[in-house]
Order: C-alpha cells, then structure tokens, then sequence
C-alpha cells in the first residue's frame, strides 16, 4: 500500500468542483498540496481550508489550457515545493453542442486542457519521478471516454484518448517505479461541470457525489489501480461494467442503453442551459 503521508501532490482544476473535494482528502491524508487553478481568488480558499485542517497547501494560479507555457508552471512547481510526488490531472472542461455547431476554438479548447495539457504536464513531470524511482500519475477521465455521449462528443473524444494514452504509458512505465491510474465517473451531483448546467442526471444512470471521486483518487494512489469506475452504488458500479463488455461485442445495443437512460435528450438541455449562460455573462460583461 503506497503511503501518501508527506508526499508532494499537484493538483490541477483545484480551486472547484471535484477538485476541492480531492484536496481536502489528499489533505487528510497529510499530503503537501499543489494546487493549479487560474482562480487566485479560489486557490487561496482552498489553501486556507486546507491549512484549517492541518494540511498543507500552496497555490500557483495558473491557466494550463496555454499548452506551451506549461514549462513556465514546472519551473513554478520545482520552486516553490522542488520534486513532484504524485500528479493529479483533474483539470477539465466541457462545451455541449450538436458536433456541427462546435466552433475550432471549442474543439482546441476542450483538446487542450482535458487531453494536450496533461500529457505535456505528465511529460515535464516524469523525468524527475523516473529519477527517483517513484511516482504516481492520476488522470481523471470519464464514463463517456467509454461510451461517446451524444452533444458532448469532443468531450468524449478527449476523455478517450486520456484513457489510450494512460493505457499505453502504464505498460512503458511498468518496471520503472512510476504509477498510472485513471478515474472514471459517470454522474456527478452537486459540484463540477454536471451540475454547473443546471440539468438533473438521468434516473437510471448512476450519481456519484465529489466526495465519492475525491476517495476513489486516494485509493487509487493508495492501491495502485489502474483503474476504477466510479457511478453510483456497487450494483451500478458493476453493471456499468457489464455493459461496457457487452457494448465491446454490440455496439448499437449501447446507443439503445444511452437513449433509454436519456442521454440524448438531457445533453440537447444541456445545450440550452450552456446557451443562456453564455448569453448572460455576454450581457453582464457588456453592462460593467
């Protein structure tokens, strides 16, 4: 069992959503904290209240969707807390619209910062962890990085090439000392990108809370998983997994599951909701 007692953790996405629920467990966990947001407002929440709870944490404010900067932030990283432990790619965007609608800066956008940024952060990491003969890898993918969602596809589109390429540099590091994990939630309620659209889940798609992703990233560290799906209770948990083996053989029975569950018809909401968001802070913008 690894022990993440005193450990050197870098998160990013940390200043909301999952992200904050991850600090605090990595924090009860006595971890040192890096957290990566571009909220300096929300990094210095966050770093109180993990102070408050006898933790330790640091934040860089940081936008890691400028892919090449990246180096920029490592530099920051080693001197403010020198060699990384353990690295938590949480960051993550979503845009939902039909794939025709997407504009090319949506499409880098989502790329960028769920995909591009955390390979070129893992990249500029692993030098170091390979020196030293230790380290740990957590990438947060996603349920759709399984199943594409329709009306979310590029987000989907992401998530999958974070689980191939978490896959593929699992098996190149294997006798080298370092760790890969990936997590995959289905549903979330309460905070994250989820609930920031204002649409209820679907009835039979399995809800998992922040706080139930937060503790699958520990035992993921912890156990050295390779893998672990997070949806709901054990029951959906492992029906999930049934029906991901069965979509490998039919995969037009998994678009019948995605339209019994809703799946479309929640995402197209999500469209709308996403749309007078938008329209809103444009609005907003333009009054100030």
């Amino acid at each position: 069992m690894t022990t993440i007692a005193g450990k050197t953790v870098v998160l990013t996405g940390a200043s909301r959503g999952i992200g904050v629920f991850i600090a605090r467990a990595l924090a009860e966990k006595q971890a040192t904290i890096i957290g990566v947001s571009r909220s300096q407002e929300g990094l210095d929440k966050v770093c109180a209240e993990v102070d408050a709870m006898g933790g330790k944490a640091m934040g860089i404010c940081f936008d890691i969707s400028n892919v090449e900067e990246l180096p920029i932030l490592q530099r920051k990283i080693n001197r403010l807390a020198g060699s990384v432990d353990i690295l938590v790619n949480n960051a993550g965007i979503e845009i939902y619209r039909a794939f025709q609608d997407y504009a090319l800066a949506d499409l880098q956008s989502v790329l960028s910062v769920n995909l591009l940024a955390a390979m070129e952060l893992t990249r500029l990491v692993l030098p170091s962890m390979l020196n030293q003969g230790s380290g740990h890898i957590v990438n947060m993918a996603s349920l759709s990085g399984k199943k594409g969602h329709p009306y979310d596809s590029v987000y989907s589109a992401s998530k999958a090439g974070l689980l191939m390429w978490s896959d593929a540099i699992r098996q190149e590091l294997a006798s080298a000392g370092v760790e890969i994990s990936s997590i995959c939630p289905g549903y979330v309620s309460q905070q994250g990108m989820l609930a920031d659209t204002g649409v209820p889940v679907p009835s039979f798609g399995g809800v998992s809370t922040p706080a139930d992703v937060a503790k699958a990233v520990v035992r993921a560290i912890e156990k050295n998983k390779a893998e672990v799906i997070v949806n709901g209770n054990l029951i959906t948990k492992n029906l999930t997994k049934v029906l991901f083996a069965v979509e490998e053989f039919f995969p037009q029975f998994g678009d019948v599951v995605n339209q019994w569950i809703g799946v479309n018809k929640l995402n197209q909401m999500r469209i709308k909701n996403q749309s007078r968001a938008e329209n809103y802070r444009k609005k907003s913008s333009l009054v100030k």
